[in-house]
């Protein structure tokens, strides 16, 4: 069953619909984020609207995987006018100086990219981070097309399609209304060992655990390491994870959603009984004020949240979610505080 124009934007954090009922939505007024297989995307008409591809969401009947439905949310701040701008390597360092003085940037950055990667390790240091609020998500691709097909965004003002830049939206809000971001992080570091690696990237073969060099994969699988559970870094009191995309047997190589860091040490994340009602009971008391939302395909995989809800919150479940810096495994959620 599919969402109808009318109520498509209810709950207020966005829907899913038939790409047919999105066009009619995205020519209307508005500032629009929209979500869905590359496929889908390359079919709706050009309008006020941000996009990336992944197939996994929140709908508002429940978690869902789909390649025939987009997932529309409309964004804060559509009184005012916002502008869409591209971001290589050279400029992304501007995204927060780019931001509007009181307001919100939203965010879309390929996955395994060279900006995603970049973004992971320089986001801190950016000029006005932490001072703008910049949020968003990494875009994705069905689980079973890695290695097949490349996550890409694109600007619905233009029709552009691009593998390789971030694309950001800066939203302006009015005087008397303020963005708040919130992050539902379940993990903290664990008491296990000290993990460091020998070189940065997406990938690790070799790591030192303890001060000993070991080749990481050999380790996981030796120790039977339960990979549902990330790697965790201390980032001065911030608890940052790197999730595991999977383990190369034959390349006794070890892939991630993040990068990890050759100055960094990891642990793993403390385990929890119970990850849906850990997910469950972590999410925002105040929803009501929430007007976007994201979160991590992995906490749905793990939490087995198709056909079941995270409350009234919706939208995407990707390959990495910002919340001014890049994350893993968690759930971010902006909301809009009246004055």
């Amino acid at each position: 069953m599919t969402a109808r124009p009318s109520s498509s934007l209810r709950p207020a954090t966005g829907a899913l619909m038939s790409v047919e009922e999105a066009g009619v939505l995205l020519r209307s007024h508005g500032r629009y984020m929209v979500a869905g297989e590359e496929a889908l995307l390359r079919r709706l008409p050009r309008g006020r609207w941000i996009g990336g591809s992944i197939p996994y969401f929140m709908g508002q009947d429940g978690g869902r995987t789909t390649r025939d439905q987009v997932f529309v949310a409309a964004l804060p701040g559509a009184a005012l006018e916002s502008t869409l701008r591209w971001y290589d390597a050279k400029s992304l360092p501007n995204v927060c100086v780019d931001g509007p003085a009181n307001g919100y940037s939203l965010i879309i950055i390929p996955a395994f990219s060279a900006v995603h990667s970049q973004f992971a390790r320089e986001a801190p240091q950016y000029e006005d981070m932490y001072l703008k609020p910049l949020l968003g998500w990494i875009a994705g691709i069905h689980l079973d097309d890695l290695g097949k097909a490349t996550p890409v965004v694109v600007n619905g003002e233009t029709g552009e399609f691009d593998g390789e830049r971030a694309l950001v939206m800066h939203l302006p809000l009015p005087e008397d209304q303020l963005a708040r971001l919130d992050i539902v992080n379940l993990f903290e570091q664990g008491d296990g060992d000290r993990i460091r690696f020998t070189e940065a990237g997406f990938h690790a073969h070799d790591c030192v655990v303890n001060g000993k060099p070991v080749n990481f994969a050999d380790y996981l699988q030796r120790n039977a390491v339960d990979t549902r559970w990330p790697l965790v870094a201390d980032y001065s009191g911030a608890m940052v994870n790197v999730s595991f995309k999977g383990i190369d047997e034959a390349d006794h190589r070890v892939d991630f959603y993040a990068p990890v860091f050759d100055d960094i040490e990891y642990r793993f994340a403390r385990p929890m009984d119970n990850y849906e009602q850990a997910l469950v009971g972590a999410l925002p008391a105040d929803s009501g004020q929430v007007g976007w939302s994201c979160n991590c395909i992995l906490n749905y995989l793990y939490s087995e949240l198709e056909g079941k809800r995270t409350g009234p919150i919706t939208g995407p479940m990707t390959f990495g979610e910002v919340a001014y810096q890049l994350l893993n495994q968690t759930m971010v959620v902006l909301s809009i505080d009246r004055g």
